[in-house]
């Protein structure tokens, strides 16, 4: 689940693994339930009918709870071959940077006109 949309809906899953915090886990259909905490990485899963395939996940939380499994993350892209996915991955995290960049030093420009505005306030009031 991403938060604006459902991602992903993907029955029949053989087995699962994830980035999380504490290192990488895998999940088979009978693990315990449990929640993770996700860091940016490469969820991999397996269906009955599918070889292996790949998603590029942002941060974000797995719930595994009975036979259901719900993953909540910021961002997510998705490819079956693990090679195109990095250099897709690699492209949209440069956009994004170059992107936080910008954004980073608007705020940086709002903030010197706020202060240099409140000490001209404050040089006429005090």
């Amino acid at each position: 689940m991403l938060p604006y949309q459902i991602f992903l809906d993907v029955r029949n899953i053989k087995r699962l693994n994830v980035e999380t915090v504490n290192g990488s886990f895998g999940f088979l259909p009978n693990r315990l339930d449990c929640t993770a905490a996700l860091q940016p990485g490469i969820l991999m899963y397996e269906t009955e009918s599918s070889e292996m395939v790949y998603l590029a996940v942002d941060e974000g939380v797995l719930v595994k709870a009975g036979n259901q499994v719900l993953v909540s993350v910021r961002n997510a892209m998705g490819g079956t071959e693990l090679g195109s996915l990095h250099s897709v991955v690699d492209k949209e995290y440069k956009a994004i940077d170059n992107q936080e960049k910008k954004v980073r030093s608007v705020v940086a420009k709002l903030e010197t006109g706020f202060i240099r505005q409140f000490e001209e306030f404050r040089k006429m009031n005090g």
